[in-house]
């Protein structure tokens, strides 16, 4: 039975913020019900929310609000964004964190805008889902939140003039922090760390912390070798130890060049044990005067970051369970799932 009679308290509070951001009235309850909905509803469906209410308009008027009527997300985001720099642990710092990620969005209707197989590694099989990019701020209080995303587009499906890919997705990340002024360094994984991203980052005279493949090549001792032959060569006693947690690694850090990455770059091999020949990780930065320790702890973030609002999203407000077909529906779903 229909068991929401009000909404939340929290839920009287982002009216008040976001409130004039809808035109009327029976729009501003919509956005109420859906943010509840997310938190509360067992099933996060536009009419698994619907029915949650005790009083309420027909499902019908919901999807139209979601998928049609005019709002604006830009101004959603951009909203959320500036109301979380009124407190202080969610406050810009210079010490913050920028983490850029993408996560598999599984799905299960075929015909949802922009859905397509990509292949799950955690599961191992190929799945339906949205493929989204996200840029993650992670505050010095370790509160994280979500600041953009990108949808990716499958190649097949799309005009050649409109594809792109995560490298060009990432930039656009990049760019919108960047021109946000959000400050922090920024961090991603060996998806990430390809020469345009890490050489549009050094234009940006941007900090940048991310993890290389280990298969990937540098030039260190005047010739070309992949960082794991690296790690082979650097003796015993040039390794040295660092604490992360509770846990001791040891490390090896140079400054070495990679092929087509126009500045000079710090490298930083780490091996789980002393006696250990093969690396176990490798980390880069532009930012060559850095401690090593400072390095690890901003990477550390990208988990922080990034994998709070996969599980939380997915788990807790309904990341994946909106079934619209419209890519706008789908949109402004994850944007309320941002604000939730």
């Amino acid at each position: 039975m229909p068991a929401i009679v009000d909404f939340p308290t929290v839920v009287q509070e982002a009216l008040v913020i976001f409130g004039d951001l809808f035109d009327t009235e029976p729009a501003r309850r919509h956005f109420a019900e859906y943010l509840t909905g997310l938190m509360v509803a067992e099933n996060k469906t536009v009419s698994g929310i619907n029915r949650e209410f005790a009083l309420t308009t027909d499902q019908s008027c919901f999807n139209r609000w979601l998928t049609e009527v005019a709002w604006d997300i830009t101004a959603l985001n951009d909203r959320r964004l500036a109301w979380l720099q009124q407190a202080p642990q969610t406050r810009y710092s210079g010490r913050g964190v920028i983490a850029i990620d993408n996560t598999l969005v599984t799905h299960e209707g075929k015909l949802i805008e922009d859905v397509g197989w990509f292949w799950d590694h955690a599961d191992e099989r190929h799945v339906i889902a949205h493929d989204y990019l996200i840029s993650h701020y992670v505050c010095p209080s370790r509160a994280p939140y979500p600041i953009e995303w990108r949808r990716l587009k499958k190649r097949d499906p799309c005009p050649a003039q409109e594809f792109k890919d995560h490298t060009e997705l990432c930039i656009e990340l990049i760019d919108d922090a960047l021109k946000r002024g959000i400050p922090g360094a920024f961090t991603f994984d060996s998806s990430f760390t390809s020469a345009k991203v890490l050489n549009h980052l050094q234009s940006k005279q941007a900090a940048y912390v991310g993890d290389l493949k280990l298969n990937r090549k540098v030039v260190y001792a005047g010739r070309e070798q992949k960082l794991q032959d690296v790690a082979r060569q650097i003796p015993w006693e040039a390794k040295k130890p660092v604490r992360v947690g509770s846990r001791r690694y040891w490390y090896f850090s140079k400054h070495m060049r990679i092929p087509d990455v126009g500045h000079p770059v710090r490298v930083v091999l780490f091996w789980r044990e002393r006696d250990d020949q093969e690396a176990s990780k490798a980390l880069v930065s532009n930012r060559l005067g850095w401690e090593v320790i400072r390095m690890v702890l901003v990477y550390r973030h990208r988990w922080t970051g990034t994998e709070t609002f996969h599980r939380d999203g997915k788990q807790q407000l309904g990341l994946g369970d909106c079934q619209v077909r419209s890519g706008e529906g789908q949109t402004r779903h994850v944007y309320l799932v941002s604000a939730a």
